[in-house]
């Protein structure tokens, strides 16, 4: 089964550049969205309208955010893993606005005795170095450091 699943996201995750390419801003609905991306692994409210959030993590390295305007149509479809996205990670964020720039981490360590809890997220350096880029919680679920660092796991595409 486990298998199974990890062929489907495997092969999800190589179908979005023809999903992204078929999906066309301020034309594209949400209907037109989840039927090519699914169901979206969270939707977080916006100024004007709603962010559906399309995760690739663990085994992929990106996720993206599609917003869908109050109109009822797309009006942005971003890769949200970027070294732009990470600078804006600063100490003292809290955890829900962290997530809701970066997406679902690939991998959440808890240390106990520290008080801490990393989130970590795959992504791609250009032109092709994979990274991890690791966000340090503490206790209160604030943003005590960050940082990335070569991906050891893996090789980028």
């Amino acid at each position: 089964m486990a298998t199974g699943f990890l062929a489907a996201v495997i092969g999800l995750a190589a179908c979005d550049p023809k999903n992204i390419s078929e999906l066309e801003e301020g034309v594209s609905t949400e209907a037109d969205v989840r039927a090519r991306f699914g169901e979206p692994e969270n939707i977080w409210d916006a100024p004007n309208g709603r962010v559906l959030e399309y995760n690739r993590q663990p085994q992929g390295q990106k996720n993206y955010m599609i917003t869908i305007g109050a109109d009822g149509k797309m009006s942005a479809l971003r890769q949200v893993l970027t070294q732009q996205n990470f600078a804006k990670v600063q100490p003292g964020m809290m955890m829900e606005d962290l997530r809701k720039l970066l997406g679902k981490p690939a991998k959440v360590t808890p240390y106990a005795l520290k008080r801490e809890t990393e989130w970590e997220w795959r992504w791609v350096q250009p032109p092709n170095s994979a990274m991890v880029f690791t966000a340090t919680l503490n206790d209160d679920q604030r943003v005590v450091r960050s940082g990335s660092s070569p991906d050891r796991g893996t090789e980028a595409p």
